[in-house]
């Protein structure tokens, strides 16, 4: 399966905007985006500067919103496809397809320090869903599914530490965490107000509608 490979580093700052790729080094001094917000490159800061054409800005719009949850470019067309054809808001549609992956919930439950790491630990086979063992990181949940940490998994210590280090992050309303047994409930799809106001929806959708 195709994956980027670079540093991700590059990512936030071609997008001019943290996108918390990295875990917990994204909250400290030593995170590249503080250091040096220019756009990567010889040029990047005379970008920055230049206006900006309705194209580029709906295009940045939707990688942010890719590169944030992990997800390469044919899987996030086929996103907006399946949303597209749901009926109601079509950008909200596209935020519920992504909410509701596996590892964006295991991420969300704290179980994880960034999507990238619970993505491979739910690859690696870690965690089931309703008493199953699942390891597909796009698995969709619906509400009142239940995501558990597997008793004889071999990251349970390490995840144990991270729900440590995770208990100041702001939870998310829609998803019930029992840190107690390592086990969480997805309750509900979330409310658009619930979900990081910075997501400008629209302009994927104005994108991918040219």
């Amino acid at each position: 399966m195709a994956r980027y490979t670079g540093s991700v580093c590059r990512l936030c700052r071609r997008e001019g905007d943290q996108l918390f790729l990295k875990g917990a080094r994204c909250y400290t001094e030593k995170c590249a985006f503080k250091r040096r917000a220019t756009i990567p490159g010889v040029h990047g800061g005379n970008r920055m500067r230049r206006k900006q054409t309705g194209y580029e800005i709906q295009l940045r719009a939707k990688q942010k919103v890719r590169r944030t949850y992990g997800i390469l470019e044919s899987q996030f067309r086929k996103y907006y496809d399946i949303a597209n054809r749901k009926e109601g808001n079509t950008g909200v549609n596209l935020l519920h397809q992504l909410e509701t992956r596996l590892d964006n919930v295991v991420f969300r439950m704290g179980f994880g320090i960034s999507r990238a790491q619970a993505r491979m630990w739910v690859t690696q086979g870690h965690f089931e869903v309703n008493g199953r063992k699942c390891n597909i990181p796009s698995y969709q949940l619906r509400p009142g599914d239940e995501v558990k940490l597997l008793e004889n998994s071999k990251v349970r210590k390490q995840v144990m530490d991270i729900m440590e280090i995770s208990s100041s992050r702001e939870g998310s309303p829609w998803i019930e965490v029992d840190r107690e047994n390592l086990k969480g409930k997805f309750v509900t799809l979330p409310e658009r107000a619930q979900l990081d106001p910075k997501i400008q929806e629209h302009l994927i959708v104005e994108f991918y509608s040219r």
